[in-house]
């Protein structure tokens, strides 16, 4: 709680003369709008020591002067992986000696908390400008663009992937007990990869990928699952089809497959995931399917296309609908990697 304001000499004054002068503490209170909590403390203080006047308030003086806070404040704007330690030493060479616990108070107190560095993909020079241009070409896209764009991607789901941290609410002494427990096995048990797509209607196929993919196999999924999906979801005449800038994808037979199929392709910018919303999708994917634990791969590979074909229409439309936050959030960010 935060302190209070106090209570000015002559206003302290003014409340001991009313008194004396026979006024009650809730009249007093009333006239000078003061709480009569506050009016009694100031009569009681006078009556024991025949005194108005502010007394010091308690408190040990800081450890680290005004200049010591800003030279660790501005070290760590530049710097934000700096360690409390080596803010220390900074300090201990400019003549002021504390521990690492107040340095992590002092800056909890200027608003800095201390939080694991999110994981990014290297984004260079080129890539940074890709994205910029990306993102200014599609800033004023209508919503109508995105619902004729068909995302894809694909994605590794491992047996044990979100299931091996889960958190679950036990008593002090129930931590092996098998409902409190995540069963493993070495190596993980294993995973499956997976191509999938999806537009503002709805998910696509999710096919399962076999083996190392090559640009022949990743051919033959687009012929199999790819054209299928457009299909089904009823992209109808003018719709563009997305992908990443894989090898695979960007490879001469490739983009002559497409071409001949005529499929319009985005124009991606490499190191990217944040910019296509099938992400989110995979997220919520694999949180489906932890909860349902499978035990096998079979059970997996069953239980991932359940849940993805279950996933609802809103939830896709909904990413679509928001894409131009995901652009905006790019320029913010001066074309480096966003929340998304």
């Amino acid at each position: 709680m935060g302190k209070t304001k106090e209570l000015s000499q002559d206003l302290r004054v003014r409340i001991v003369d009313l008194h004396k002068a026979g006024m009650g503490y809730k009249k007093i209170s009333k006239v000078l709008d003061v709480k009569v909590t506050t009016i009694g403390a100031i009569i009681r203080k006078f009556k024991e020591y025949n005194m108005t006047i502010n007394r010091p308030r308690p408190g040990a003086p800081k450890k680290i002067s005004p200049r010591g806070v800003a030279m660790m404040l501005r070290t760590v704007r530049n710097r934000p992986a700096t360690t409390r330690q080596e803010l220390a030493n900074d300090l201990k060479a400019a003549g002021t000696t504390v521990c690492k616990e107040t340095i992590g108070n002092t800056l909890r107190n200027n608003g800095f908390t201390s939080c694991s560095a999110r994981k990014v993909p290297l984004l260079k020079g080129a890539h940074v400008e890709a994205r910029l241009k990306y993102a200014n070409d599609h800033l004023k896209d209508e919503p109508s663009y995105w619902e004729k764009v068909l995302w894809s991607d694909e994605t590794k789901i491992e047996l044990f992937g979100l299931n091996s941290t889960r958190h679950v609410w036990r008593k002090k002494n129930a931590a092996y007990d098998p409902k409190n427990t995540v069963p493993t096995v070495k190596h993980g048990g294993g995973s499956i990869m997976f191509w999938g797509c999806f537009s503002a209607k709805g998910t696509g196929l999710l096919h399962r990928i076999t083996g190392k993919m090559d640009g022949a196999m990743y051919r033959t999924i687009l012929r199999d699952n790819l054209l299928p999906s457009a299909r089904d979801l009823k992209m109808g005449r003018g719709w563009v089809f997305q992908h990443d800038n894989d090898p695979n994808h960007t490879a001469k037979a490739t983009k002559d497959w497409l071409k001949k199929n005529h499929i319009k392709v985005m124009e991606w910018p490499s190191q990217s995931p944040d910019l296509n919303p099938i992400e989110n999708l995979w997220r919520e994917l694999k949180v489906r399917v932890a909860k349902r634990q499978p035990t096998n791969l079979r059970d997996l590979e069953r239980i991932c296309k359940e849940e993805w074909a279950k996933i609802p229409p809103g939830v896709c439309a909904k990413l679509v609908v928001n894409y131009n936050k995901r652009l905006t959030a790019v320029l913010a960010n001066k074309g480096f990697a966003t929340k998304y």
